[in-house]
Order: C-alpha cells, then structure tokens, then sequence
C-alpha cells in the first residue's frame, strides 16, 4: 500500500489529504495555517510520518490557459525549501479549477444563526473546509495520471 499527502498550499493555509494508491480512496483530512517553511516542513513530516505516506503530492496553481503563474513560482520556491526538510519525494499536479470544484460540492458559505451573513469563525471553517477539499481533488487527479498510465502500458 502507498500512501500520498495532497497538498493544497495557500497563502494562509494548507489543505492535506491522504490517498491510497492501493485502494483508489481519497479523503480530505485537515488544514494547516501557514508559517515558516520549517514549522510547514515539522507539521508535514509529522503527518507524513504517522499515515505513513511516502510522497507529497502539491497542487500548482496554473493560469487558465497552462501557463505558470506567480504563485506556481512561490509554490516551487517553498517545495524547494520544505521538501528537503520533510524527506518525502515531490510531485506536482495542475491544480485548476480545485477549489471551484471544491466549493460547487459544497455549496455557498453557511448563513449566520439568525440568517445573515456567518461569523468569521464560520466563514474560515468553511475555507479550511474547501483547502482540504481542493487537496483531495488533487490527489485524485494523480490517482487518475497514475491509473491512465497504467492502462497504456
């Protein structure tokens, strides 16, 4: 059994989740707030280290079209920085349109309990909720790249 980490990597957050290759089964697991490159590279080993996963799968944010963008080239920067810290092998997978997807299955942000706008505890609950979300579909697209490989062998 292999087990992968996706990564949805944000300015202020983290959305992980776990794939395992074995079994086809994706689950978003939690979300991160951001820090250093080593606290995000501490958080990710530990993780890593108890699921067991073997590689970290990370989303990289492409302009529509598939050209990289500025925040492909801040991701690459900090799997530059974190991965070497984590020791886990890297891989990247386009991650457009994840956290659209992500939010089409969810639905609009909750209402507030008297049916106004949610508090901001909710709306960033809700957030979190759409990163480890986005890193699911990540993580799928892989398992997806991985079977369809397999099948043209």
């Amino acid at each position: 059994m292999t087990v992968l980490l996706g990564i949805d990597l944000g300015d202020r957050r983290i959305g992980v989740a776990t794939a395992d290759t074995d079994t086809g089964s994706v689950k978003p697991l939690l979300t991160l707030r951001r820090g250093t490159p080593a606290q995000d590279a501490e958080s990710l080993g530990r993780i890593s280290r108890e699921r067991r996963a073997e590689a970290l799968v990370v989303g990289l944010p492409l302009h529509a079209d598939g050209r990289e963008s500025e925040q492909s080239e801040r991701t690459r920067a900090w799997i530059d920085e974190v991965a070497p810290l984590v020791g886990l092998p890297v891989s990247l997978r386009d991650e457009r349109r994840t956290s659209q997807s992500a939010e089409s299955r969810m639905g609009r942000t909750p209402r507030g309990r008297s049916g106004g706008a949610p508090s901001t505890g909710a709306r960033n609950a809700w957030r979190a909720r759409i990163d480890r979300e986005a890193a699911a579909d990540i993580l799928q697209r892989e398992l997806d790249a991985r079977n369809s490989t397999e099948v043209s062998r």
